[in-house]
């Protein structure tokens, strides 16, 4: 399935007002040169020069004075490619100036997808999970890599496999984030094709992949159930009564009125246990609701790399943030 990007016009016009000794301060250092007072070239140019808010390449003799046209003229980018590359690296998101009275649809802004997946192929085998639920992913346009910083986009969608959602996952890095404009109804899911009474509930995309991985390697079928992941860790109210639902799972049940029970995988630590209670306390008591944490390890990609003798990956706590490209954070997944 192809993902075709959607810009707003908002992120284009945020785009363009971006200089480009900002953007190489900013975003390739390496790259800047200072050459004499306010003026810069670069390491690859030498006859470019940049000075007052503008730069001139003489030996092509075309300038500019934005970032964009840098991108475009320079390094011979596509306009949508420049976009996507500035709006990712400085977490540009769409204008929010909209009437309150007026429901804003939210729109996604997905990474640009890489010519292959080679890197995230890599990196979920590295975790463990198995090599045809990786290609399964692939095709179903559930997963891809990402062009600029080779991440692992884990896609959300909706009931007409349009992408709503997207976690993002350093492959060779420890950031997280979600894509601009993810709409946390339509968490990483992987649904069975015939109803079925049963969900599964996991905190990650990972640990969903880990488990349905532990089926296969149990000998079970590993579509047979509903899978979903959270988007996010799920925050109950300081009043665990007044929690309310996760947004994805409420949407998940209303798609499947079959479903009768309810299995959390959530995390063994204090925030996952915290979750699980709190879920258990809020779902109506149509549902019979399993606590089925990990035998092993703090989740379930951990009780994977036990069982397959792999490195459980170290983690450090952080902030998630709605971006795409930036990479210093901190994963703790």
């Amino acid at each position: 399935m192809k993902i075709m990007p959607y810009i707003p016009p908002s992120v284009v016009q945020e785009v363009k007002r971006m200089d480009l000794l900002t953007y190489l301060k900013n975003y390739e250092p390496y790259e800047l040169v200072h050459f004499s007072g306010n003026t810069y070239t670069t390491r690859t140019h030498d006859s470019l020069k940049i000075s007052n808010g503008k730069w001139m390449w003489w030996s092509q003799r075309t300038g500019g004075r934005s970032a964009l046209d840098y991108l475009i003229k320079v390094r011979g980018y596509s306009f949508l490619e420049a976009v996507e590359l500035l709006a990712e690296r400085a977490n540009i998101q769409p204008s929010l100036s909209v009437s309150e009275n007026v429901p804003m649809e939210k729109q996604l802004l997905l990474p640009k997808k890489n010519q292959d997946d080679q890197k995230v192929i890599a990196y979920l085998s590295g975790r463990g999970i198995d090599k045809e639920i990786i290609q399964f992913c692939l095709e179903s346009g559930r997963v891809y890599e990402s062009a600029f910083h080779h991440n692992a986009v884990f896609v959300g969608m909706d009931e007409k496999n349009n992408p709503k959602y997207a976690a993002i996952r350093g492959t060779g890095t420890s950031f997280i984030g979600e894509a601009n404009g993810s709409d946390k109804n339509y968490s990483f899911s992987i649904f069975t094709e015939k109803p079925n009474d049963t969900m599964h509930l996991f905190e990650s995309a990972i640990d969903l992949l880990s488990y349905a991985t532990l089926q296969k390697l149990d000998g079970k079928e590993w579509r047979r159930e509903h899978l979903l992941s959270l988007a996010g860790v799920y925050q109950p109210a300081k009043e665990i009564e007044k929690s309310k639902v996760p947004a994805a799972l409420a949407r998940a049940l209303k798609m499947h009125p079959e479903v009768k029970t309810i299995v959390l995988h959530l995390d063994n630590d204090r925030i996952g246990r915290l979750a699980t209670k709190a879920i258990f306390t809020v779902l109506p008591k149509q549902y019979q609701v399993k606590d089925v944490p990990p035998k092993q390890g703090k989740d379930y990609n951990d009780l994977l790399c036990i069982k397959l003798n792999l490195a459980i990956t170290k983690r450090e706590k952080s902030t998630k943030k709605s971006m795409s490209g930036h990479e210093n954070m901190r994963d703790r997944r």
